[in-house]
């Protein structure tokens, strides 16, 4: 039995090949666009729950209105606010001071003249990505905790440890946490500059090496240049998304010795809607959040049409 093509099964009368291969393509796309729809835009009529005394199971009219009182407790719990803001700026612009990093590791890869461990090396640092971040907690739990192998390792040493781990380190948490972050995500972020490097003209090369560019040379002014547009493109993705930290990594390692320092934004809304109860200022808090990350969205649209002379959106 043959079987058929899809596409042979949509029937536009006389139109344009052109024209029937984009009605194909939207239909195609109908299904995960109104995924899209279901679960970003829908979810934005529950904004109105900020304005009443949100209770689970009754209808918005049998709700107590309270007007603009939760935005008002925005200004009471200010210090608590900021706190987590900080904690959600602190670890966000880490993030970006080491943004390079995948760029870098990218072209350390591409430069590997042996083909089969450059796969090697690709496949192990991408492989994080997919891990879940309680495994990730399971293993930094058996490596870094009191009791853990690398405190041992360092005692044995005659070196010293935080008393509680640095899983339990106030001090360190920050710093941790961020690179926690870049492990997982260094090999899959890395997949896009090493699909800029492959774009790049080979004549490029050819013309460096016959103007006597050396290895490093090539790599400095043919290279970087090359992959610097799509690095501002994810840089200013990156500074819109500040306050989007996530909240798996966050609520996996959360225990009470770090919690004045690993409580970012994401957490906190988890925190005051399902722990505390209060599902109205939960929803006010993350309609502030994404207006902010809109008005960020916008500002970095507009400085990359004054830098690049390109909009992001």
């Amino acid at each position: 039995m043959e079987i058929q093509p899809a596409t042979k099964f949509l029937h536009f009368g006389k139109l344009k090949p052109k024209t029937v291969l984009g009605m194909q393509y939207f239909a195609f796309s109908l299904v995960f666009l109104t995924i899209v729809i279901l679960f970003s835009y829908v979810p934005l009529f529950s904004w109105s729950y900020a304005f009443f005394n949100y209770k689970p199971g009754l209808k918005i009219g049998q709700m107590n209105f309270t007007g603009l009182a939760n935005f008002k407790k925005v200004l009471d719990d200010w210090k608590e606010v900021a706190r987590v803001l900080r904690n959600t700026l602190v670890m966000s612009f880490i993030g970006i001071i080491c943004s390079p990093l995948p760029a870098l590791f990218a072209i350390m890869l591409n430069e590997l003249s042996n083909v089969r461990f450059r796969k090697v090396a690709q496949t192990i640092t991408t492989l994080p990505n997919f891990i879940s971040w309680i495994v990730v907690f399971g293993v930094s739990w058996a490596m870094f905790s009191s009791s853990g192998l690398v405190p041992s390792v360092v005692k044995l040493f005659g070196g010293s440890t935080p008393s509680t781990g640095i899983l339990g380190s106030n001090q360190w948490v920050w710093l941790f946490q961020s690179a926690l972050g870049i492990w997982k995500s260094l090999g899959w972020n890395a997949i896009i500059y090493l699909a800029a490097i492959s774009g790049i003209n080979q004549d490029l090369y050819d013309a460096a090496k016959i103007d006597g560019a050396n290895r490093l040379q090539s790599i400095l002014h043919v290279t970087v240049p090359s992959i610097v547009p799509t690095y501002l493109v994810l840089l200013l993705l990156a500074v819109s998304n500040i306050l989007n930290n996530g909240f798996d990594q966050y609520f996996v390692f959360y225990n009470s010795l770090v919690s004045d320092r690993i409580e970012v934004l994401d957490y906190y809304v988890y925190k005051i809607g399902i722990l505390v109860s209060d599902y109205s200022y939960s929803i006010v808090l993350g309609m502030f959040k994404s207006l902010i990350s809109i008005l960020l969205l916008f500002t970095v649209n507009t400085i990359s049409k004054n830098l690049r002379g390109n909009t992001l959106v």
